[in-house]
C-alpha cells in the first residue's frame, strides 16, 4: 500500500541535520524554505506601492537587519515591539528580530499612543519598529527608555529597508522551546494579557493544521487581516512560509482594492472573518437575483446540485460551472477560503461550497497558536467549526446532559503562559494540565467540534435555562440593516437576580442614513421579532436597544463585551 506522507513527516530527514529539536524554530523553517525555493516569491504588495521579494532576497534582507540589531546589543530573549499595517517591511522585520534571537511583540497599530506606551512597558520592550502614522507620537527616551526606534516607512528616519550592514555578528539563536512572540490579547473581556508563544507552538500548529488541508508552493496567501493577530500571523504568514508559497499583503479592508488584489495577485488562499464573507456572498446573491426570477431559480438549482455532488461524490463541479460568477467577485483563481475569528452562519458556509469554493471554517484562540480545528474540504460539516487537527487533543470538561461543557485542550501548540502573570496562567489550566478555552460546546464521535458560546457570557434565565448569546447573535448575521448586534442579560429584579435577555443593535450606517429614529427602531423590532420566531421560548429577546454609535471592537472586529453597558 502506498504511504501518503503527513505534512510534518518531511521534517524527519532534516532533523539532526538542519535543526536539532522536535520542531524547527521559525528562523530554521525560513532557512529550509529559502534553500528549497530561493527564487519563488515570498512577500509582495500591490498598493500603495508595488513591492516584491523572493525567498532568497527576503533572506538576505533579514540577515542584514538581524545582524544590525545584534550589533546594537540585541540579545537572545530581548523583546522588540512591532506595530504597523500589513506590509513586506512588517514581515521582514518580524523575522529579523527572530533571527537576532529576540522576541517579537506585535502590537495592534489601531491602538492609541497611550495604549501602545502601556504595552511597550508591560512587555519590557527594548526596541521599537513603528509605522509612519505613530512614529512621531512615540516618546522613546523620556517615557520608554528604548535603545532604538526604527520605521516601517521610508518617510521617517531609521527606515528598515535602508539599513546597510555587511558584518556577521555572533549571537545566540533561539531554541524550539524559547518564546518567539508575546501577543497581547484582551479578547472581549478586559485587561490585556501577554500570551507567550514559543517557536515549537507556531511550528507544530503550522504543520498539524496541514493534516486537515493541503498547501502547495504555488499558493498565494492573501494577508488582509492584521498580522499582529495570531490568526493571520500563523494561518497566512507562517503557513505560507512552511511550503514556499507567496504572501500578498493588503493594508485595508476596502472592497475595490480587495477585488483588485485577488485578481491581479492570483490569490489562491483567501483568509477572512465572518463579516467579510457574509458581505461578499450577500452582494453576489443580490446580483444574481437582480437578473430575474428565472435566472435566479436556475442558478440556485445548479448550486444545490453542485453542493450535493461535492458532498456525496467528493468532486467539485462548481468551480467550472460557476467560473463566470466567481470571476465577478475575483475568486476565479481562488482555491480555498478560510474563515476564522468568529462563528459563521451555516448558510454562508453552504453557499460558498455550492459555488465551487472549498470553504474551510476553523477554530482556535491566541493561546493555542491559534488553530485547534479545521473542516476538511471533502468531509466538512456545515454546523461544525471543524475537526481536531493532528497533535491537538480536545475534550469537554463537566458536560451537561446534552454533552455541552467547556472545551479544554492540550498539545504542542498550547501557550507557555501569560507574561509576568503567574496567577492568570495557573487559572488558565485544569489541575491535570489542559488549557481552558472558556468556550462552551460539544464534540461528536468523529472529533468534530460544535460551539455554543463563551462560558463567561452564559445567561441563566429565570427558569434556570442556559442561553449562549453568540448562538442568538449568529441569527442576525445576514440582515443588511444591522452592522453590529450584542445579546446580553439584564436584571428586572435585582433581589431575585433573574436574568432576562436584551439586544443592543447598531444599525448599518448606509441603510439608516436619512431615516428617522422611530422608523429605524420599528425596523429593528421587526427583525428581532422575526428572529425570535426561530428561537426557543427561553432564548427569545425581550428588550431591544438601538445605539447611535458603534460598539468598540478588537482586531478581528469582535465586540469588546466588557465595554458595553
Amino acid at each position: 500500500m502506498k504511504h501518503n506522507p503527513k505534512p510534518w513527516e518531511v521534517l524527519d530527514e532534516l532533523r539532526g541535520k538542519v535543526f536539532s529539536g522536535e520542531w524547527p524554530t521559525l528562523p530554521e523553517l525560513f532557512y529550509i524554505t529559502k534553500y528549497h525555493y530561493p527564487n519563488r516569491r515570498c512577500f509582495s504588495i500591490l498598493s500603495p506601492e508595488e513591492m516584491s521579494f523572493t525567498y532568497s532576497e527576503a533572506f538576505d534582507r533579514i540577515r542584514i537587519f538581524s545582524n544590525y540589531l545584534a550589533s546594537l546589543g540585541l540579545k537572545k530573549g530581548d523583546k522588540v515591539a512591532l506595530t504597523g499595517k500589513n506590509s513586506p517591511q512588517w514581515a521582514l522585520t518580524y523575522f529579523s528580530i527572530l533571527f537576532a534571537g529576540g522576541i517579537v511583540v506585535p502590537l495592534d497599530y489601531m491602538l492609541s499612543p497611550l495604549e501602545l506606551h502601556g504595552l511597550i512597558k508591560a512587555s519590557d520592550t527594548v526596541m521599537l519598529i513603528v509605522d509612519e502614522e505613530k512614529y512621531d507620537l512615540i516618546d522613546p527616551e523620556n517615557t520608554l527608555g528604548l535603545v532604538k526606534i526604527f520605521s516601517l516607512s521610508k518617510n521617517k528616519p531609521g527606515y528598515v529597508l535602508d539599513i546597510a550592514f555587511d558584518k556577521e555578528i555572533p549571537h545566540e539563536m533561539p531554541a524550539e522551546n524559547d518564546i518567539a512572540a508575546i501577543l497581547f490579547t484582551s479578547g472581549t473581556t478586559g485587561v490585556a494579557k501577554g500570551v507567550m508563544l514559543t517557536h515549537k507552538n507556531f511550528a507544530s500548529d503550522c504543520f498539524s493544521a496541514q493534516g486537515n488541508m493541503n498547501l502547495f508552493p504555488t499558493d498565494v496567501f492573501y494577508a488582509l487581516l492584521p498580522l499582529h493577530h495570531s490568526y493571520a500571523m500563523l494561518a497566512v504568514m507562517i503557513e505560507a512560509l512552511s511550503v514556499g508559497a507567496e504572501v500578498l499583503f493588503s493594508q485595508k479592508i476596502v472592497t475595490a482594492q480587495m477585488m483588485k488584489d485577488l485578481k491581479q495577485g492570483h490569490v489562491t488562499m483567501f483568509l477572512g472573518i465572518p463579516m467579510l464573507f457574509n458581505k461578499v456572498i450577500k452582494a453576489l446573491m443580490k446580483g444574481i437575483r437582480e437578473k430575474g426570477i428565472i435566472i435566479y431559480g436556475v442558478v440556485r438549482f445548479l448550486m444545490s446540485l453542485s453542493g450535493l455532488i461535492k458532498k456525496i461524490f467528493k468532486v467539485n463541479p462548481g468551480k467550472k460551472l460557476f467560473h463566470g460568477i466567481l470571476s465577478k467577485i475575483s475568486l476565479d483563481n481562488n482555491r480555498i477560503c478560510i474563515c476564522g475569528g468568529g462563528p459563521l452562519p451555516t448558510k454562508t458556509f453552504k453557499l460558498f461550497n455550492q459555488l465551487g469554493i472549498d470553504f474551510v471554517q476553523g477554530y482556535g484562540l491566541t493561546e493555542t497558536s491559534p488553530i485547534l480545528t479545521l473542516n476538511p474540504i471533502f468531509h466538512y460539516k456545515e454546523k461544525s467549526v471543524g475537526k481536531c487537527i493532528p497533535h491537538a487533543e480536545l475534550r469537554i470538561d463537566s458536560p451537561d446532559k446534552n454533552g455541552n461543557g467547556e472545551i479544554v485542550a492540550r498539545g504542542p501548540m498550547i501557550m507557555k503562559g501569560y507574561y509576568k502573570k503567574e496567577k492568570e496562567t495557573t487559572e488558565a489550566f485544569t489541575a491535570d494540565g489542559w488549557f481552558r478555552t472558556g468556550d462552551a460546546g460539544h464534540i461528536d464521535h468523529e472529533n468534530y467540534v460544535y460551539l455554543t458560546g463563551r462560558k463567561k457570557n452564559l445567561i441563566v434565565t429565570e427558569g434556570g435555562k442556559n442561553v449562549y448569546p453568540e448562538e442568538i447573535e449568529d441569527k442576525f448575521q445576514l440582515y443588511d440593516e444591522i452592522e453590529q448586534i450584542l445579546v446580553k442579560s439584564y436584571l428586572v429584579d435585582k433581589k431575585s437576580k433573574s436574568e432576562h435577555i436584551e439586544a443592543l443593535i447598531f444599525p448599518a450606517r448606509e441603510w439608516a442614513q436619512n431615516k428617522a429614529l422611530p422608523i429605524i427602531k420599528s425596523a429593528m423590532d421587526d427583525i428581532v421579532a422575526a428572529v425570535n420566531k426561530t428561537l426557543l421560548p427561553y432564548q427569545r429577546i425581550e428588550r431591544t436597544r438601538v445605539l447611535d454609535k458603534p460598539m468598540e471592537t478588537g482586531g478581528t472586529l469582535k465586540i469588546k463585551r466588557h465595554k458595553v453597558e
